[in-house]
Formats: structure tokens, C-alpha cells, sequence
């Protein structure tokens, strides 16, 4: 769900920011459209010219050519008003007849800041006179009675930035109400794309805005369902394969190390024919290994194989195996040095204690077929941290390649490979190594061995 709250803080942006620009562009067009209202200039700064452009004469008063000339181009009338008779001493030729030729004070008042007969007209002081223009009718609009509270105006600035505050939040409360629905609909479908992974079945309601979504993610699921099905119907139709192939063979391979195993030790027969016996026996034996160890690694690949968990003291238990292995050693060809720290008694771990010796036996078998003239097998356990817990076994025996060390570390077995593979890349003993280090939560690394030969390591946690 970490998505939705990222998904509304988009949308939250996305509508601030169309907001601010909106507010960016009316005021820019405010501006442009004041700036071109009058492009001309003021009409009372254009009062204001023509007052000061009118000159008295013996003959009376007379405007200027140019300024007649700029108010005909406008069609503004003019007239100039005599500030002690209050009578028209001049007027320009183009003044309609409704147009008054006497003023009283009041009448004066009422033009400055208002119309004549529908003209909207302004003033201009002159030395001894007020001129008067007026403006076509459909050229200005004003405000005859603009008069305003002083706290109104001292406030108008808090005032306007409240309005668009409100006018906000009133933007993103209508935004949130329309996509309450929509921002409802998408929580179930996240939850659904999230769950998908988990293998779990998903099953999301069709219906609202984004039904179409939810019934695709209702589709993938039964997909995934039925994929997952098949796939554990194959993997225990394989598992129970080899199960049953393993049973049946060790019947009469039974049979068959019995056999030899008599005619090994009867000692009436020629001593190559019991050398052949004996190669028999051990082939058999080795068949026997293989084919338990298919059975183990198919149960640990498939989670068929149960595990016991408990708390187990891992150098016992290695140290165990170790002796058991020195025991069977009577010919000396394969001794076995422990390297664990004498001060290490004890490392308690949570682990199934027949798979970890499993493991261990693994492990030094591993070193022991790899190495038919004999090598010297190192095992330790180590304990870091109080964290982690390590079992090291390792030879002084003929090694491997890089090459190998890397196949070993990182190429798939063939047993568990989707791949096609025309050769066998190890036996089954690391691999089970490797499921069992995995069962535990744990991993294992090959690398050449400091004495020479190669090293396992088996990392746990404690």
C-alpha cells in the first residue's frame, strides 16, 4: 500500500500546481488587458492636457490645434467652463445640443465624477476655467459613488490572499470528493497486484471505475492458480517417480550385494573371481548411495522431506561424524585433522540434527571420492559474532579448476536445471549439501582450499 499514498500525493501536486498556474495566467492576462485599455493614455490625463492647451485672447479662448485634432480623433467632445459664471466660454464644434452650456457647483460635482446625458465625462483644471471632456458613450464605465471603508481597503490585501486560500481548498475538496470513489477503487486492486506474488488467489470486486483492471488481475490470479497447480501436480508426480523407481530397485540390489558379498568371502573360489565379486559390491554399494540420495535430493527440492528442528550443539554433532569416519579409515589412506578452536565447547543451533550430519557426511565422502590416492580431510566449526556459525571442510587432495569452482558455485545441478544439459556437472552430494544449508536458512561456498586441495563452507545462522 506504500503506493497509494505516493499516487494521492501525486494527484495532490498535480492539482496545487494547475491551481498556481491558473491564478499565474489570470493574473498575466489581467495585466495585459489593463495595459491596453488605454493605450492612448488616461482620459484625465488627457483632460488634463487640454486644459492646459487652452489660451485666452482679446477674441475669447481657444484650444490648441493639436489637442482639437487628438479629440476628434477620439470623438470627445469639449467644453470650458468660466470658474466665476459657471457659464460655457468655450465648446468644441462637435458638442451635441444636449449638452448644458451653464453649471452650478453641484452640477460640476456630479461631472467630474460622473456623465453628461450618457457621456461619460472628465475634468481638467485650467487657470480660470475647468474643461470638460466627454467620451462616446460606449467607451468608459465609472463608478459614480466610490467611496470605500478605510479598514476594508487596509485589509484588502490579508483579505485577497484568504480568498484565494479558501478558493484553494475549496478547488481540493471538490477534487477529493469527485476522487474518493477512484482513490477507494485503486487500494483493492494494489492489494490484489501485491498479493499476486504470494501465490495466494485473488479475487477482487468488478465493479466501479476500475472493473476492467480488477477483472484482468481476477484472470491473472486463476492463471497463476492453475500454473501453480499443474507445476505441484508435476513436481509430485516426479518426486513420487523417483520414490517408487528407488523402491523398487533396492529390492533386488539387495539381492544382488548379498550374492556378491557371498561370493566375496568364500574363499573355495579363485582369488579373481572374488576380486570380481568385490568390484560388485562396491559398485553396488555406490549404486545404493545414489540411489538414496536421488530420493533425498527430490524430497528436499520438492519440501516432501520432513524436518525435526531443535536445538542442537553443532560441535557435537560434527564431531560426531567426524569420529564415525576415522573409525571406518583402517587403512589410514584418508585421516581426518579437527581444527575447531579448543576453547569452542558449545554453538546451539536451531536445526534438524539428522541433516546436518547428513551434510557433514557429505561433505568428507565428498573429498574422500574425489581423491583415490588418499588426501588429508580438515574439519572446523567457527562461530562469529554470536550471529553465524560456520562448518569448514576441506582436503589437501587434487582440487578443482576455476573453471569448476565457478560451475560448482553458480551453475544449476541437473537434477533441478529447466534447461537441456548433455552432461552431469557434479554428483548429488553437494547438491543435497546445498538443499540442506537452505532448509536451515543457511548457504554454502566452494573455493580452493589453503592446503591445496578444495574447501566447503556451510554458513548458518545461529
Amino acid at each position: 500500500m506504500k503506493s497509494v499514498p505516493k499516487l494521492i500525493k501525486r494527484f495532490v501536486g498535480i492539482l496545487m500546481l494547475s491551481s498556481l498556474l491558473i491564478l499565474v495566467i489570470n493574473f498575466a492576462v489581467l495585466a495585459i488587458i489593463t495595459a491596453t485599455q488605454a493605450p492612448n493614455g488616461s482620459p484625465w490625463t488627457t483632460a488634463e492636457q487640454a486644459a492646459e492647451s487652452m489660451e485666452k485672447s482679446e477674441q475669447g479662448y481657444k484650444m490648441s490645434d493639436e489637442m482639437i485634432e487628438e479629440l476628434n480623433a477620439q470623438n470627445v467632445w469639449a467644453v470650458y467652463i468660466d470658474n466665476a459664471t459657471g457659464e460655457c466660454v468655450w465648446h468644441s464644434d462637435n458638442l451635441p445640443d444636449t449638452v448644458p452650456l451653464e453649471y452650478t457647483a453641484s452640477d460640476i460635482a456630479n461631472t467630474t465624477r460622473g456623465y453628461i446625458d450618457g457621456y461619460p465625462t472628465f475634468t481638467g483644471e485650467g487657470e480660470d476655467g475647468l474643461i470638460i471632456l466627454g467620451y462616446p458613450r460606449d467607451s468608459y464605465w465609472k463608478h459614480m459613488w466610490p467611496s470605500w471603508d478605510y479598514q476594508f481597503i487596509a485589509n484588502l490585501p490579508k483579505t485577497i490572499l484568504i480568498v484565494l486560500a479558501l478558493n484553494v481548498l475549496i478547488i481540493f475538496l471538490i477534487y477529493m470528493a469527485a476522487n474518493t470513489k477512484l482513490l477507494k477503487s485503486v487500494k483493492p486492486i494494489t492489494d490484489g497486484i501485491q498479493a499476486l506474488h504470494t501465490g495466494q488467489p485473488v479475487v477482487l470486486k468488478e465493479k466501479g471505475v476500475l472493473s476492467e483492471i480488477a477483472a484482468n488481475i481476477n484472470q491473472t490470479s486463476e492463471v497463476l492458480q492453475s500454473q501453480n497447480y499443474q507445476l505441484k501436480k508435476k513436481e509430485t508426480a516426479r518426486a513420487n517417480w523417483i520414490a517408487g523407481v528407488s523402491h523398487d530397485i533396492r529390492t533386488p540390489l539387495s539381492m544382488v550385494m548379498g550374492y556378491a558379498s557371498q561370493l566375496e568371502s568364500n574363499k573355495q573360489l579363485p582369488e579373481e573371481e572374488r576380486q570380481k565379486a568385490a568390484v560388485i559390491v562396491k559398485q553396488s554399494q555406490r549404486m545404493k548411495n545414489l540411489i538414496n540420495d536421488l530420493n533425498l535430493a527430490s524430497k528436499l527440492e520438492y519440501n516432501m522431506q520432513p524436518t525435526h528442528i531443535a536445538q542442537v550443539n553443532l560441535i557435537s554433532v560434527v564431531r560426531q561424524v567426524v569420529v564415525d569416519f576415522i573409525n571406518l579409515d583402517i587403512s589410514g589412506k584418508y585421516p581426518i585433522e579437527w581444527l575447531t578452536d579448543s576453547n569452542l565447547n558449545t554453538v546451539i543451533i536451531n536445526a534438524d540434527k539428522d541433516l546436518i550430519k547428513r551434510a557433514v557426511s557429505n561433505l568428507i565422502q565428498n573429498s574422500i571420492n574425489h581423491n583415490e590416492n588418499g588426501c588429508t580431510i580438515y574439519v572446523a566449526v567457527k562461530e562469529e559474532h554470536g550471529k553465524v556459525c560456520k562448518i569448514v571442510v576441506s582436503d589437501n587432495g587434487v582440487g578443482a579448476t576455476d573453471e569448476q569452482i565457478d560451475k560448482l558455485n553458480n551453475s544449476p545441478h541437473y537434477m533441478v536445471c529447466d534447461e537441456n544439459t548433455s552432461e552431469q556437472r557434479h554428483g548429488l552430494g553437494l547438491l543435497i549439501v546445498k538443499q540442506i544449508a537452505a532448509a536451515h536458512k543457511g548457504t554454502v561456498e566452494i573455493r580452493h582450499s589453503e592446503y591445496g586441495g578444495l574447501e566447503v563452507e556451510i554458513c548458518l545462522p545461529v
